[in-house]
């Protein structure tokens, strides 16, 4: 299935039991509201496609996975209603990956941003290239990585978290990265890349379906509450980007 509109691309494609999900935006793969609920929706669907044991989860080009938030939708954000709406879409998303009952891949080819990294966090095993480099810039524009954050301290750390979101202005190595458990493997290129990645998602679509499904619900034992909590950081997150200050940092941070 393929849905193309102002706000970007998805497609899904089903091969041998492995769903591939290629989302794309011009502006650097960030994701949109209306894009958020599109990849949400496909997960919720997937999770109960009986052709499907595993899920690949990549992006368009080859030099940004998914920049985050859209700038454009921040921007235009006027009262507390349309944030929460704006940033609930991330909760929802990560939600859904967590309660899929397909084991997630990620392929990771490019740089990550804010809510691409918590994207990538939410994956069940992930691959990268030494191009796959990562930044937390959220409070360089005056709100925090609230909504992510459960995410990536669970793959990371709170230390690692700690460190990319006080350094808002670093980028933090794919070695990096993998060193505290975000990617599983960092590879040479996009060549490399793609082919590690059809390798492993076919040895795992090859085990038994039934083994994958309990295997996905032991990684996320103890998440259960975040149905709730996500969406009331998301209601954080929703409050700070009204602030004068954050308007200020994200039409400079847009330039």
């Amino acid at each position: 299935m393929v849905t193309q509109n102002a706000t970007g691309s998805l497609l899904t494609t089903i091969d041998n039991k492995i769903a591939t999900i290629e989302f794309g935006h011009p502006a650097s793969n960030s994701l949109p509201r209306e894009l958020l609920n599109r990849l949400t929706q496909e997960f919720n669907t997937l999770s109960v496609n009986s052709d499907v044991s595993v899920i690949v989860l990549k992006s368009q080009g080859e030099k940004v996975f998914c920049a985050g938030a859209s700038f454009d939708e921040l921007l235009a954000v006027t009262n507390l209603e349309q944030g929460i709406h704006f940033f609930s879409g991330f909760a929802h998303l990560i939600n859904a990956m967590r309660n899929c009952s397909k084991l997630i891949v990620g392929q990771v080819q490019g740089k990550a941003v804010g809510g691409g990294v918590g994207i990538v966090a939410a994956c069940d095993y992930t691959f990268a290239t030494v191009n796959s480099a990562i930044k937390l810039s959220e409070l360089a524009i005056g709100i925090g990585p609230f909504v992510i954050e459960p995410a990536v301290s669970r793959k990371m750390g709170k230390t690692a978290l700690g460190e990319m979101t006080l350094a808002a202005h670093e980028w933090k190595s794919p070695e990096w990265a993998q060193e505290k458990g975000l990617f599983a493997k960092v590879l040479e290129n996009q060549t490399e890349l793609n082919s590690e990645v059809v390798q492993f998602a076919t040895k795992l679509a090859s085990y038994n379906p039934e083994a994958l499904t309990e295997m996905k619900k032991v990684l996320w034992e103890g998440t259960e509450h975040w149905d709730t909590l996500l969406l009331e950081r998301a209601a954080i997150t929703g409050r700070l980007v009204l602030s004068e200050a954050t308007k200020k940092a994200l039409s400079e941070f847009k330039k």
